[in-house]
């Protein structure tokens, strides 16, 4: 048991240095230009060389990223209590919020910049409207799931709608809220970086642009690899905090 925890542990690392060994093998055995796909090492090599500029568009935007995912929570979490709690409401909104979520985001940048101007305004409202849907969906569907005999038993006991809310329907969609703010958090770095490539002077999207004006392609991987990282973090810290609040949840995979 001992020894499966530890390969679950180090699987990924092993598989990532498995693609990157993979990766510079078939660069190099294939002399592949830098100018069309760069190796890992071109992609280190020019990551350290510019570190400090990575480092300071690669702040703009996880701030950026943060300020609209934390918007997508409060919207998120208060919209999927309203849906969740009512039949009327989920049948009348979530129709309309599914319809809404299927519109490509990066169409609204030209419409954002238009309102707010090129800045920070359209790359957090576009991390908001590309995120804040996943949690409304998973606090809704946490909170409309719950059991009906498990409602009417609570009810003969005195308790009220609120009282089942918020002491049954909140808590247990609590997985669901972790599960989703992992997808979120994805999406929010991926708004904010298409937002920042047409309506920013700063960020990691703007990076990817000049980079690639420039035919740095390693310096424009360089900066796809500093977003991932960074929704890596994020993803492993809600990770670890779900496991310390919703253990209970996860029995099965405890055993």
């Amino acid at each position: 048991m001992k020894n499966t925890k530890q390969i679950e542990r180090w699987s990924p690392w092993l598989l990532l240095v498995a693609v990157l060994l993979l990766w510079q093998i078939v660069c190099a055995g294939f002399e592949v230009s830098d100018f069309i796909f760069p190796s890992p090492w071109r992609i280190w090599t020019q990551f350290w060389e510019y570190k400090e500029i990575i480092a300071g568009h690669a702040w703009r935007t996880f701030w950026v990223t943060m300020a609209g995912f934390g918007l997508a929570i409060v919207v998120g979490v208060l919209m999927g209590f309203v849906i969740g709690s009512s039949r009327i409401a989920y049948a009348a909104i979530y129709p309309l919020m599914t319809a809404f979520n299927a519109l490509p985001k990066a169409a609204f940048v030209p419409i954002l910049v238009v309102w707010f101007g090129i800045g920070v305004g359209p790359a957090i409202l576009t991390a908001f409207l590309i995120s804040f849907f996943p949690i409304m969906v998973n606090i809704a569907t946490g909170l409309a799931t719950l059991e009906p005999e498990l409602e009417d038993v609570l009810r003969v006991l005195g308790a009220k709608r609120w009282d089942v809310l918020m002491k049954i329907g909140l808590p247990r969609s609590m997985p669901y809220f972790f599960g989703s703010l992992k997808v979120a958090i994805t999406l929010a770095f991926v708004g904010t970086t298409v937002s920042e490539m047409t309506a920013a002077n700063e960020g990691i999207g703007y990076l990817l642009i000049s980079a690639g004006s420039a035919m740095q392609m390693g310096l424009a991987f360089a900066g796809l690899m500093v977003v991932g990282a960074m929704a890596m973090l994020m993803y492993e810290l809600f990770s670890v905090i779900e496991k310390h609040t919703t253990g209970w949840a996860h029995r099965g995979s405890q055993a």
